[in-house]
This record gives C-alpha cells, sequence and structure tokens, in this order.
C-alpha cells in the first residue's frame, strides 16, 4: 500500500487540520472533508494506521455489536454517550460493506476482516480521498499556537493556519509504532487538565516465589474468571514467562493497580463444592490432581495440588477441606507486580480530561476551533473493538463540527 509522503505545503491553508493519522484522524478528516472543509492530516510516523495494522491479528478487530457505554472506563463515564449514540457499530459496517470488505464475528460480538488489516485502511484512504482530504507522512509538528481566526503550526512542509485543530494523536501505548505524549502536551498548552495515564490492556508481571510457581508453565492456557475491584472477566488466561496474559488478564488489567486484590475463578460457571461433593461420591479413589486435570491442563492441576492444595483421594477430605478447596479454586489469589507497561498496553487510561471537552462536538471548552479524539482522551473501552468503534464514533462527532 502506497504511504502518502511529505510533499509541498498545500496551495493554500486548510479549514482543518487533523493531528494523527489513525484511526480517530482519518475519521475525523473524511467527516470533514465530507462537510466541504478542506482538511489535512498530519503524522510524524511512516506511515498511516499503524495501530489499525496490526490490530486483531492483522485482521483487524474493527468493532463490537454490543458497544454501550457501559465498555468504556473514564472518570467522566457519561461523557462517551453522545458520540456513541451518534455513530454505531452498525454505521461503521455499512461502510465496510460498502466497500465489499469481507468479515466475520468471532466471539462476543467482536468484528474481524476475513483478509487483512490493510483494507480497512485502504477504506479510510479512499474515503478521504474521495472527499479531497490530504494526508502527509514524515511531518514533524511542533506545539501549536493560537492566533486570530485559528492555529499555527511550524510543521516539516513549512508554516500552516487552520481554522480547526484536531487532536487525535493517540495515548502512550507501543512506542514502537510512533505513540508519543505529543497530544498531552497540546491540551496542557491549552489550560486542560490530565488525569495520570497508565497502561491499559496489558500482561501482568509476577516476580518472587509467584513467578517462581508458574515459571515452568509458559504456555499453558485455560478459561477463568477473573476479578478485581468489583469487575470480573471471563475468558481464557495464558501463563508466559514473566506472569500472566490472555484476554482475560487484558481485560482485568485495566481496573488493576499495584497492591489491588486480584482473584481467579479456575473453575468458571460450576459450583465448585457442589462439584467436588459430587466427584467424591462418583470418584472416591481418585486424587484430586487426577479430578482436576479433566477440567483444566493436566499440568495446571498438577502444579495446583503441589502449592496450593493438598493431593489425595477424593474419599480422604472431610466436608471442610472440601469448603476450604472450593473456596480456593473460585478465588484463587494472584499477586501481580506489575504490569507490561506501555511496550505491550494496546490502550493507554487517564489522558485529558473530558469534563473541559463538549461531549457532543469533542471541541475544547477553553480554546475554540480545537478538538481532541480518540486515546487521547480520558476515554479507555474493553478488549474487543471497543477501542476502535470509540476511535471511529469520536473522531466523526469532531469531524461533523469541525
Amino acid at each position: 500500500m502506497p504511504d502518502p509522503a511529505v510533499a509541498s505545503p498545500p496551495r493554500q491553508d486548510p479549514d482543518v487540520i487533523v493531528l494523527g493519522a489513525g484511526a480517530a484522524g482519518l475519521m475525523a478528516a473524511i467527516a470533514a472533508g465530507q462537510r466541504g472543509r478542506r482538511v489535512l492530516v498530519l503524522d510524524h510516523a511512516n506511515k498511516v494506521g499503524k495501530k489499525i495494522l496490526m490490530s486483531g491479528g492483522g485482521h483487524c478487530n474493527f468493532t463490537n455489536t454490543g458497544t454501550t457505554p457501559a465498555q468504556y472506563l473514564s472518570s467522566n463515564p457519561h461523557f462517551c454517550k453522545s458520540a456513541l449514540a451518534r455513530y454505531t457499530p452498525q454505521d461503521f459496517i455499512d461502510l465496510v460493506d460498502r466497500h465489499a470488505i469481507a468479515w466475520h464475528e468471532k466471539e462476543l460480538g467482536q468484528l474481524f476482516c476475513d483478509g487483512s488489516s490493510k483494507q480497512i485502511v485502504r477504506m479510510l484512504l479512499d474515503e478521504a480521498q474521495a472527499v479531497g482530504v490530504q494526508v502527509r507522512t514524515h511531518c514533524a509538528v511542533q506545539l501549536p499556537r493560537a492566533v486570530e481566526g485559528g492555529f499555527r503550526l511550524e510543521t516539516a512542509i513549512g508554516t500552516l493556519q487552520c481554522a480547526s485543530l484536531i487532536v487525535a494523536t493517540g495515548g502512550l501505548s507501543i512506542p514502537s509504532l510512533g505513540a508519543s505524549g505529543f497530544g498531552y502536551e497540546i491540551a496542557r498548552a491549552f489550560g486542560h487538565a490530565l488525569l495520570p495515564t497508565r497502561a491499559g490492556l496489558v500482561p501482568l508481571t509476577l516476580s518472587g516465589k509467584h513467578q517462581e510457581r508458574l515459571a515452568e508453565l509458559s504456555g499453558v492456557a485455560l478459561d477463568v474468571e477473573a476479578g478485581c475491584n468489583g469487575t470480573t472477566f471471563r475468558n481464557r488466561m495464558l501463563i508466559t514467562h514473566r506472569g500472566l496474559s490472555g484476554p482475560a488478564i487484558l481485560q482485568i488489567s485495566s481496573y488493576w493497580q499495584p497492591g489491588d486484590d486480584l482473584r481467579l475463578d479456575l473453575l468458571p460457571g460450576r459450583d465448585a463444592l457442589a462439584w467436588l461433593q459430587a466427584q467424591q461420591v462418583e470418584r472416591p479413589a481418585s486424587e484430586l490432581r487426577t479430578v482436576l486435570a479433566e477440567v483444566m491442563p493436566r499440568r495446571f492441576a498438577q502444579r495446583l495440588c503441589e502449592v496450593w492444595l493438598a493431593s489425595r483421594p477424593m474419599r480422604q477430605y472431610t466436608p471442610a477441606q472440601l469448603h476450604d478447596t472450593a473456596a480456593l479454586l473460585q478465588a484463587w489469589p494472584l499477586v501481580a507486580s506489575g504490569t507490561e507497561g506501555y511496550r505491550t498496553a494496546e490502550v493507554t487510561l487517564g489522558g485529558v480530561d473530558t469534563q473541559a471537552v463538549s461531549s457532543r462536538t469533542l471541541e475544547s471548552r477553553h480554546a475554540p476551533g480545537l478538538y481532541f479524539v480518540g486515546e487521547v482522551l480520558d476515554v479507555t473501552g474493553w478488549l474487543g473493538g471497543y477501542n476502535f468503534q470509540w476511535a471511529w464514533a469520536s473522531g466523526m462527532a469532531a469531524g461533523s463540527a469541525a
């Protein structure tokens, strides 16, 4: 796919400049261009849509049919409602269908391209080109300044001025793709408060004896329900050489901070005590580790019994011991030491405080004509296409107003 490269500056200043050629930025540019606005998208990276390209294992989990505001974390949980209501998953599906991109539902409402993520990037670039949007990559930008009638930017293609400036620079996650805190710098320069940022949708790390006990099981995966601070997710957990990953762990990581209690139900969907009691009646001579190995990976069951549970024939367990065993299986305590950080995090939690941003237009309340969209804002979705849907919806909201 050819990438837009640095060229001479536009013959006349654009009406709208979008900083960031990712999902939210391209959608904002398309929406503004459809209104007849002259739009220029600038990105310092060497190609557009890098996160789109890598997402979903190269198949782009481009939305989730079950999207509601409940799947988003924000200090202002009502903020995302307006944009999400006005640009829905079906709206994006319709766009994908118009471009004849084949897709499928994997699980839990998650939609993926049958082919490559490149199809979504190509679709966005085609939509942008159709409405006259210009895109420049390899284009460094200095901190914008407010001037009469808009904003002035010093860039790699010269000095530019615009009436509307849309900040779609993303968060801090995956710096190898070009992530930076530039959007936060812009927000701060125009008087916006920033909420503390941290890695979200990220593997958890273990240390000391906790890591030693599981290190040999790297690669083992099992179904669990992970719980922290009143929130639970049921999905797969993957043991790694450094800690834990897999969808259940990535999801709960957004709700966990160091020191928080984290517990895993190792028999999700079952009443552990009733199940153990039934096993005791039906298979009194079988050892606990043998029984557990039929509902979870054998190596994991073995280690569980070596470290956390004493394994003996089922008939030898007293009612109290069975109760204690069931309690541990349904609330296995996990002491995580940290996360893998922004290096592998799919999203950044926190960011630009939404209190000073219009929920309808995404416009700054401090600087008319300045807009913030996508991950740079304090709005973070669950794993499974929700963050792309926020990118499309917030980009459309800003582009329809800028």
